[in-house]
């Protein structure tokens, strides 16, 4: 039992720093292009405190963790005003592809670290300090790859549809206000057939046997 408390501590620590991350990249690129809101809001922060969402960054992550399930979650989203920014169709197409691209950053960084640590851990679970980062940065290569792909998906309100909704001809844009009208149906029928779970668990999978062997 105090083994698995660790493994939950760890992925759900491994989660709030991605999606503080991942928020806050949002922010910094919003802010670039011109729109202060995250600034004054103080939404760009590295402090989960900022971001936490109660359910999405606590009770539905250790739901899953205590159930076995791979930890996922979601922060309070980082409002963006694309009025203020200079080129908002441009500012929606970066301010968007930045929290994937900032999990994929961060997925790259973390594995260099499993990289550099598996060789000197023989029981991650034992006592070693090594053995905990060890194990927090192989989590924290997970979680930043599923937030990556599960933002990417075009669907409203995720990140991937902001980047497609810029990229579209504008006689398409009738087309992208009715998805954004349906985004969330769509997006709860994604989750409850169990179509993200078959994206992602091959994901999971193709990571750890690069990571683990």
């Amino acid at each position: 039992m105090p083994g698995d408390t660790i493994l939950i501590a760890l992925q759900i620590v491994a989660l709030l720093f991605a999606v503080s991350f991942h928020e806050s990249a949002h922010g910094l690129v919003a802010l670039a292009c011109g729109d202060t809101t995250a600034r004054d809001l103080g939404r760009i922060s590295l402090n989960p405190l900022k971001h936490i969402d109660p359910v999405g960054s606590v009770v539905v992550p250790a739901l899953l963790a205590f159930a076995g399930a791979p930890v996922f979650g979601w922060a309070k989203p980082v409002p963006v005003d694309l009025s203020r920014t200079r080129e908002p169709r441009t500012a929606n197409l970066l301010v968007s592809a930045a929290g994937p691209l900032s999990n994929v950053l961060l997925a790259l960084l973390f594995a260099g670290v499993v990289f550099a640590l598996r060789g000197h851990v023989a029981e991650p679970l034992g006592d070693s300090v090594l053995g905990l980062l060890l194990l927090l940065a192989l989590f924290s290569v997970l979680v930043n790859v599923a937030l990556a792909i599960f933002n990417l998906l075009p669907i409203p309100p995720l990140d991937g549809f902001g980047v497609l909704e810029s990229l579209v001809p504008r006689q398409l844009y009738p087309l992208t206000r009715l998805l954004r009208r349906y985004g969330m149906l769509i997006l709860l029928a994604v989750i409850m057939t169990g179509m993200l779970g078959q994206l992602l668990l091959p994901a999971r999978r193709a990571v750890l046997q690069w990571l683990i062997g």
